[in-house]
């Protein structure tokens, strides 16, 4: 047994010479065979070389009665609605909020700056199931999972393209190796490592430099309490509802799924996946154009904002870019180039407003009693002088003595009860301390008064005006990053004229023209839709939401 280069001169004609005494043939009969062997292993490399550059065809083309199904869901005017039914399909309950961000954020790695998501709950709360479901709808070849990576392993991953997918790992623990290299790539959008090793040919150690590239989609759960505040902060943290009668749902659900009904409903599960999946990969990765951006308001008394900020805009262009076979796709010219976008609406602001306040946002059930009525009475006090002078209430500034003087508390009580409102942030200090006055500034807005959480500084949608190009619309005030105090607004959910409907063929590739006829697709699709549904399902999407 021997080993030899082909490409050695000196190696070949060692071969020769030993073969050709131990076959006892001449050395150029063989000569001439090895000639043969060498030139016919030149020729299969090269072609080896051409099927590994050429372009592969499109993976996984879709057949007409596929594609007819995924326009059906994107075209349809209730598709947030569509979007919690499929997910109670594939045996979750309840959870709206959870449910929607973690379908928006899987959506979100078509653009620039992804949305991280990481599911926190105690052990057996079902963090793993709303993962599990939310990733299933991810086309196969979008999605990169693994249990657990390495802390150097991300800096080598140059063969594996993570460009635009899903990103997941199980368990926080299984990234918090890696963790300094996952938060580069989420907020750089790709990794480099400059590493050393030996040359093949001369052995000495050389330097190289190996790359990734993304931005990538991060997907995690964890059970920890504390987690990594550089990740966290990156990051959207859902909790799973712990709640007594969240636990009451599911156990009504696995009763159900044993049931000869639970068992028609659980066939319906794989195409409920199926669709989803080819609905997600016609999915174009678009520009997206915020009107409304320049209006828009979010607090700015805190550096952390700035990535917060980031996330709730993200988490608009996300719900704009899911409606894309819904909207009217634009065309702008820029540097010799064109370039397709789609502007976002209200609905999309509106929804993404009451996420926000959900995911983002806190509740008055964290103040004492005293200190939550104090609140309220300073919530009064300020409404009514800004009435009465006729100013912005973020322009409004008062001191402890006036809100002595409107209340009729005792000075030590008030600097409790103040100061307890400075830590929670409902309060912003102005001046103060030294012996100077105080001056505050209140940034609550009356939200969140029946109980609901909310997140302060939010505008009301209703007071967006559509302006492309007025540049007097940009931010005004010391405290939000926007022109005026918000509201909070009611979702109005994300309904379309049918005219949508026939704009959204427009989208679609040339070779649609093959789809089936108007009567084939609606006979197919309503064979092909006619779901079981699980007990007692609502048929809202969220509170005021569109059915």
């Amino acid at each position: 047994m021997d080993t030899f280069d082909l490409y050695v001169a000196r190696h070949r004609k060692n071969f020769i010479q030993q073969s050709s005494i131990e076959l006892g043939v001449s050395e150029n009969k063989i000569k001439k065979h090895l000639n043969n062997i060498f030139l016919k292993l030149e020729l299969l490399q090269e072609e080896s070389i051409q099927n590994i550059m050429a372009v592969k065809p499109q993976e996984n083309e879709l057949s007409k009665l596929d594609k007819a199904e995924a326009m059906h869901f994107l075209t349809s005017p209730n598709i947030v609605h569509r979007i919690l039914e499929d997910f109670q399909r594939c045996g979750l309950v309840g959870e709206k909020t959870n449910k929607l961000v973690a379908y928006f954020a899987c959506i979100s790695r078509l653009l620039p700056n992804p949305i991280a998501v990481i599911i926190q709950s105690s052990s057996a709360a079902g963090k793993s199931a709303l993962m599990d479901v939310s990733l299933s709808f991810v086309p196969i070849e979008q999605r990169v999972q693994y249990s657990a990576i390495t802390g150097q392993s991300l800096f080598y991953m140059g063969e594996i393209n993570v460009e635009h997918k899903v990103f997941c790992v199980s368990e926080e623990g299984g990234l918090s190796p890696a963790a300094y290299a996952l938060k580069l790539l989420i907020s750089e959008g790709q990794l480099t490592i400059a590493s050393t090793g030996k040359d093949p040919d001369s052995g000495r150690h050389v330097t190289r430099e190996y790359k990734v590239e993304g931005p990538v989609m991060l997907f995690s759960t964890t059970t920890a309490i504390d987690i990594d505040e550089e990740l966290l902060n990156r990051c959207f943290v859902l909790t799973v509802d712990e709640d007594r009668n969240q636990t009451k749902a599911i156990h009504d659900l696995q009763r159900f799924e044993e049931t000869l009904e639970g068992l028609k409903v659980s066939q319906v599960k794989e195409d409920v996946i199926r669709v989803q999946q080819n609905a997600q990969s016609l999915l174009k990765p678009y520009k997206i154009v915020n009107p409304y951006a320049k209006q828009l308001t979010f607090l700015d008394d805190k550096t952390r904002t700035r990535r917060d900020h980031k996330k709730y805009l993200t988490l608009i262009n996300s719900i704009a870019l899911l409606h894309q076979y819904q909207r009217e796709v634009k065309k702008v010219y820029s540097s010799g180039q064109s370039v397709s976008y789609i502007e976002v609406t209200k609905e999309d602001i509106d929804l993404a407003n009451q996420l926000a306040h959900k995911v983002l946002g806190s509740s008055l059930d964290e103040l004492p009693p005293q200190t939550r009525r104090l609140l309220m009475l300073i919530d009064k006090m300020v409404a009514a002088h800004c009435e009465d002078k006729n100013i912005p209430r973020c322009d409004y500034r008062f001191s402890r003595r006036d809100v002595r003087a409107y209340t009729g508390w005792g000075d030590t009580q008030l600097k409790v009860h103040i100061k307890r409102l400075e830590n929670m942030e409902y309060l912003l200090i102005h001046r103060g301390g030294r012996g100077r006055q105080f001056i505050y500034e209140l940034l609550y807005n009356s939200e969140g008064q029946n109980g609901d959480q909310f997140l302060m500084g939010l505008i009301d949608v209703n007071k967006l005006k559509k302006h492309d190009d007025d540049d007097t619309l940009s931010g005004l005030t010391t405290r939000l990053s926007g022109s005026s105090r918000p509201q909070v607004g009611e979702v109005s959910g994300a309904s379309q004229s049918d005219k949508n409907h026939e704009e959204a063929h427009e989208h679609m590739d040339s070779d649609n023209s093959n789809l089936l006829s108007e009567m084939e697709v609606k006979s197919l699709i309503k064979k092909n839709t006619q779901h079981a549904s699980y007990p007692n399902r609502s048929s809202s999407h969220l509170s005021g939401g569109a059915k």
